[in-house]
């Protein structure tokens, strides 16, 4: 199988993808070829595909998003809310993977 060519690497795309999610849930989804990505309020499932595929130089299957809403909280009894948060689950093809440890 041929290595995917490397697309170009615009500043939109590191706008795009904020951030790795680490959880235990998220490292149960990695034995299936998954990562989740905390990505921007406004970006695409296209954006985030094109994202993935420049930065990671990886084959993405698809891209599932998700818009976790912010808790309710008090401090010293003081409420407030958490930001809301916009999470992607991109799927690799197989043989594909990201170490979300290391930097871009």
């Amino acid at each position: 199988m041929a290595k995917p060519q490397k697309a170009a690497i615009d500043n939109r795309h590191y706008d795009v993808i904020v951030a790795p999610h680490i959880t235990e849930k998220t490292t149960l989804l990695s034995e299936h070829n998954a990562v989740v990505f905390k990505v921007a309020h406004d970006a695409s499932k296209p954006e985030i595909k094109a994202a993935v595929e420049a930065l990671f130089n990886v084959k993405v299957l698809g891209v599932n998003t998700i818009v976790q809403k912010g808790k309710t909280k008090k401090w010293k009894g003081v409420p407030y809310t958490k930001s809301d948060v916009k999470k992607a689950i991109v799927t690799l093809a197989d043989g594909q993977s990201i170490d979300v440890t290391t930097g871009v």
